[in-house]
């Protein structure tokens, strides 16, 4: 009964800071956006937003490392592990500038979703190829203008091996073919933890970590073998070091 009185009180502040929080983004889209085209300072805002539910939970301890390795004036194609419904509000925490590639019925949600729409994320509903085709032109058109966008390329999210390490779940490796072009650079980033944030009503103890490593170059020979090069970035990703074991398991890619 405890962890139920505290979640629907959490769940109050979110739901009342949020029409706060939405009113002064409104504010601050139609001051800047005249001269802040790539709305920088709006997502600046909204990190700030997000990431304010993580600070109110001193139950949730967060540590990131690598986050000198992103270059402010420099973009990149920001990959990541997947592990829970909350990883946007804990990775809102780098501060970093990008546009986050999103489910389109995550749009839909009042406050938060229109929040989204002023902010230029990019919309993308699964299984859809018209759906497909405009994410792939909106990604090409926020990276030409100078934004970073941010993607989890696993179909779900990850699980917990019974040691607690993290597992990876099917990726498929047509999106480094979607969404790469030679010359971007790709930052990686392990995330892990996040499964550990609640259970069902009740908010548990998690220590979460976030680790980046140094972006590289996409070269048209990587385009040219797709597959491979798609796999061995998320192998990358897993070997990264962090507060809990990330594994890529090849028996979960040849099954699917």
């Amino acid at each position: 009964m405890k962890d139920r009185i505290i979640a629907i009180l959490i769940l109050t502040v979110i739901i009342t800071t949020s029409i706060f929080y939405y009113f002064i983004a409104v504010l601050i889209w139609l001051l800047t956006r005249p001269f802040d085209r790539r709305l920088r300072l709006l997502h600046l805002y909204t990190c700030y937003w997000g990431a304010f539910y993580t600070y109110i939970v001193p139950a949730w301890k967060i540590s990131i490392e690598g986050r000198e390795k992103i270059r402010r004036d420099a973009t990149y194609v920001i990959v990541s592990n997947h592990q829970s419904q909350l990883d946007i509000l804990v990775l809102f925490r780098l501060y970093v500038h990008f546009k986050w590639v999103s489910k389109s019925e995550i749009f839909k949600i009042p406050l938060i979703g229109w929040n989204m729409v002023m902010n230029r994320y990019i919309k993308l509903r699964r299984g859809d190829k018209e759906s497909i085709a405009q994410m792939m032109a909106d990604s090409e058109e926020r990276l030409s203008e100078g934004s970073s966008i941010f993607i989890f390329p696993e179909g779900s999210r990850s699980y917990v091996d019974p040691d607690g390490a993290v597992v990876m779940k099917y990726i498929n490796p047509r999106y480094f073919e979607a969404y790469m072009r030679p010359g971007d650079y790709i930052a990686p980033v392990n995330l892990v933890g996040g499964s550990d944030l609640t259970r069902g009503w009740r908010l548990r103890r998690a220590r979460l970590g976030i680790s980046m490593d140094d972006p590289f170059e996409v070269t048209a020979r990587m385009l040219k073998n797709f597959e491979k090069a798609g796999l061995a970035v998320m192998q990358k990703i897993a070997a990264l070091p962090n507060i809990k074991i990330v594994r890529f398991k090849e028996e979960i890619q040849n099954r699917a």
